[in-house]
């Protein structure tokens, strides 16, 4: 039945419907990713032709539970979970066969070794995901449109964030990425959520295929994973973290496992800084102008503390003046214009970058240095979840 609702050759006209803006964008990441970085020819028209590719798998997968009726919802769950489900249909055991055999080029150690490191950058790695990833992914509105209409947004932002920093904590938790961790389990879990979102925007009559594509796509899943590795360690070296060269490598090796659980198409996988520097560059190269979406969703992320359990009013305009302060900063200032946010003096990674310089380049090569780092910033996460949500980490959305 899906095999027609979306085009197959033409690129949607989101596609560098803004070059001058979108080339300004991607200028600095293609730069850092080195010669040859632009992409052309057929390795150019697979890329962009992943605006028309959903994830088939999950897609099979939803039409089995919403169409086809052989599969339920709680035999999703339990296989999620790692139960044995008799008499699985196709649809769930193709799913289950495809992800538990998972790539000969994994490594335990390294996924170990990226999740140890990444939780080591502490809570100024939540601001760069926050103000980093998260806003500068909402600078283009072409991808928006699924976040927007699943209503999360102003009041639910702070629950939103809270959502995917559970996930990154638990795929960088010890052993998440076994097949019975927590990480592994709510990948999948949110390859799930999103295939669900997807049926059910594809079959929304007001959806704009010839400018969108498909609502969630292979494009813009290539992006996203990019965002969470590529941008992620480039932004936390600007902010005076060091992360050696042997950790860095670790950390693209686990967000490119996570990517390939929740559907990244593995040619577009981040597997080195350069790789995932050229991918994600090449993908903001193809961006679509700021909308609406982008300024409502910005307001959100700025505004989102104002929303935060029991804190002070004075609290709260500290908190919207330090993440305007470190969005600008993380965003070269001009990229604020996009999300509808005003600029601010970088006074807030002023005060983080010497800190960081004392903590990562000079205590944390001294004997017992990494242990030191490893308690600073459990400790600051510790800190932020009680001011962001009383001491509770927020459930993860339930899958429907």
């Amino acid at each position: 039945m899906t095999a027609d609702l979306a085009p197959t050759a033409t690129v949607p006209t989101r596609y560098r419907s803004a070059p001058a803006w979108s080339e300004r964008f991607a200028k600095p990441m293609l730069a850092l990713a080195g010669p040859g970085a632009r992409m052309h020819g057929e390795e150019l028209a697979e890329l962009t032709s992943g605006l028309n590719r959903r994830d088939e798998l999950a897609d099979r997968l939803v039409r089995a539970v919403r169409e086809e009726k052989t599969l339920t919802m709680p035999q999703v769950r339990a296989a999620l979970s790692g139960d044995v489900v008799p008499d699985a249909p196709p649809a769930l055991r193709d799913f289950l066969d495809h992800l538990e055999n998972r790539p000969a080029w994994v490594d335990d150690d390294l996924l170990a070794r990226g999740g140890a490191a990444a939780r080591r950058i502490g809570k100024d790695g939540f601001d760069i995901l926050a103000f980093g990833s998260l806003l500068g992914g909402y600078r283009s509105g072409g991808a928006l449109q699924p976040l927007v209409r699943t209503g999360r947004i102003g009041s639910e932002t702070l629950q939103r964030v809270g959502e995917t920093g559970q996930w990154w904590l638990a795929c960088t938790a010890p052993g998440a990425m076994a097949r019975d961790g927590q990480g592994w389990r709510l990948s999948v879990h949110v390859r799930v959520m999103h295939a669900f979102v997807n049926y059910q925007l594809e079959r929304d009559p007001s959806w704009d295929w010839e400018f969108r594509g498909v609502p969630i796509n292979a494009y813009d899943r290539a992006g996203t994973i990019g965002s969470f590795s590529t941008s992620y360690l480039l932004q936390a070296r600007v902010l005076g973290i060091r992360v050696p060269r042997e950790d860095a490598a670790a950390i693209m090796h686990l967000w490119s496992y996570v990517g390939w659980l929740m559907g990244v198409e593995e040619r577009w996988l981040p597997r080195t800084e350069r790789v995932g520097r050229r991918v994600l560059g090449n993908v903001i190269a193809g961006f679509s102008a700021p909308e609406e979406a982008s300024k409502q969703l910005g307001a959100g992320l700025v505004h989102m503390h104002d929303h935060a359990p029991g804190i002070s009013r004075w609290r709260r305009a500290y908190e919207r003046e330090r993440s305007l302060s470190m969005a600008t900063y993380l965003n070269l200032g001009y990229g604020m214009r996009d999300v509808g946010q005003p600029a601010r003096p970088p006074w807030y990674p002023a005060l983080r970058i010497p800190a960081n310089v004392l903590w990562t380049h000079v205590l944390g090569r001294l004997p017992g240095g990494t242990t030191l780092l490893d308690r600073r910033a459990a400790r600051a996460l510790a800190r932020m979840e009680r001011l962001q949500y009383a001491g509770h980490r927020p459930p993860i959305a339930p899958l429907p």
